[in-house]
């Protein structure tokens, strides 16, 4: 009676067991397994007992190569650990960790071998994801992140170096995509403020108003709606870097305070007179030409030569058409780890449609157009029909950047924005896209045309 209520108890234990159970005799054949082993074989056990072990094709199994007299298990007595690839009913492959040892009778004698299989495919998975990134982050071609071998962006990786090493105020100028944030982030990282934080402000995407109390905080009751003191951005970053992007933006009022940050390292919080000392390297950034901003007399001089100590010119990406492959190849993998489609590469015929376009927005325009050919490529590798119409010479989005002979009235350059929120259905990010933009560039379009994207939409 006991012996049967024992032999129940763990009829009831294997069966129960999360991992596969599997019992052989010492010539391989399959005697016996639990539930959770034909959930991850896909087989029932009436197709299994009585079959060789060899009909579930492990990877690392010598039984294949060389009869069960060289396997592994009944040579050594047991396995530990061993990673290994069974191949399911439907033939699909399963990866698992297994573990096993040998049976013996009360003689000592061989009668068999039990094995555990445990599903690791999520594992192995990780790994991969693990091993990709790595790759991806120690390609030979990349500085800090930013990818490129040719001769002048190698010049720009040395003048980054450079200005890291200094305390000096920095100034990025380049087209919009350029990578000028990036630039920015790879000064802070190398040089001596690195441990310190690392702040940014979009000065474009903010009025004058609230640009003051976020680069310099306020104190309770400076405005309405100023319920508590704030800190600023500025104090933020001390014993850091301040990043300002689109530093062409900022109103004539707001430079004439960053001025006084640059000559007393000092800032006054909104509603406050008094001043508050910090620690804080400047680094700037712009795509427009601030010399003839100066000239028109939207940016200050003094300001201007306090920002700029170090230039640092981004080229665009036509002017380094070498590195375009590289940052296809880097793209390629990052979307395809991000979607999981098995892109591995590019036609010859499409890389060099890419090679040879223009590319006026830039790094951006091409992650873009990585990103579309992966939604319309079904293989593994992206031709030339699946890129996008403007890029293919199909068609050409309407740009809301006008070219030099471009004679658009202001209403016609506001139908080709208005065109574009009704297409997208108000997504700011989508209409910058198909206009060749930033989103950036796109909101202070809509701010010159006075378009409100809700009444766009719906009219």
């Amino acid at each position: 009676m006991f012996d049967k209520e024992y032999s129940q108890y763990w009829k009831t234990v294997v069966e129960t067991m999360l991992d596969g159970l599997m019992v052989v005799d010492p010539g391989g054949i399959i005697l016996s397994v639990n539930n959770a082993f034909e959930t991850l074989t896909g087989y029932k056990d009436e197709e299994l007992i009585g079959q060789p072990c060899t009909i579930l094709a492990c990877s690392n199994c010598s039984r294949e190569l060389g009869g069960f007299k060289h396997c592994e298990l009944f040579n050594k007595g047991q396995v530990r650990h061993k990673r290994c690839m069974l191949k399911r009913k439907d033939g699909s492959p399963v990866h698992v960790l297994k573990n096993a040892a040998v049976l013996k009778d009360t003689d000592g004698e061989v009668v068999g071998g039990v094995e555990t299989l445990a599903d690791c495919t999520a594992l192995v998975d990780r790994d991969r994801v693990i091993t990709s990134l790595h790759r991806e982050l120690s390609i030979e071609e990349s500085f800090e992140g930013i990818i490129g071998k040719s001769a002048v962006i190698q010049q720009v990786f040395d003048l980054i170096q450079s200005a890291a090493d200094s305390e000096a105020p920095v100034a990025i100028y380049g087209e919009s995509g350029t990578g000028k944030e990036l630039a920015a982030a790879a000064i802070h990282r190398l040089g001596g403020r690195s441990e310190g934080p690392f702040v940014k402000v979009n000065c474009a995407a903010l009025n004058e108003a609230l640009l003051e109390s976020e680069l310099f905080g306020h104190v309770k009751g400076a405005f309405t709606g100023a319920d508590r003191n704030r800190k600023g951005r500025f104090e933020a970053a001390s014993g850091g870097d301040i990043f300002l992007d689109e530093i062409g933006d900022i109103p004539l009022s707001t430079q004439v305070k960053l001025l006084r940050v640059l000559q007393e390292k000092e800032i006054e919080k909104v509603g406050d007179h008094k001043p508050l000392t910090i620690d804080v390297r400047i680094i700037t950034a712009t795509n427009k030409d601030l010399k003839v901003l100066m000239e028109e007399g939207r940016f200050r001089e003094d300001l201007y030569y306090r920002v700029s100590v170090i230039p640092v010119y981004l080229p665009p990406l036509r002017e380094r058409r070498d590195d375009i492959p590289l940052l296809i190849d880097a793209f390629i993998n990052r979307i395809r780890l991000r979607s999981h489609k098995n892109i591995v590469g590019m036609g010859e015929e499409a890389l060099e449609r890419l090679v040879n376009y223009d590319w006026p927005g830039n790094i951006r325009e091409l992650i873009n157009a990585i990103e579309y050919a992966f939604v319309l490529c079904s293989g593994d590798e992206i031709q030339k029909n699946h890129l996008p119409p403007n890029i293919v010479g199909k068609t050409r989005f309407p740009s809301a950047k006008r070219p030099k002979n471009d004679r658009r009235t202001n209403s016609e350059q506001k139908e080709v924005l208005l065109d574009a929120l009704k297409k997208t259905g108000g997504n700011k990010s989508e209409a910058a896209k198909i206009l060749g933009i930033s989103r950036v560039t796109l909101w202070k379009r809509l701010k010159e045309h006075d378009i409100q994207v809700n009444r766009a939409v719906q009219g």
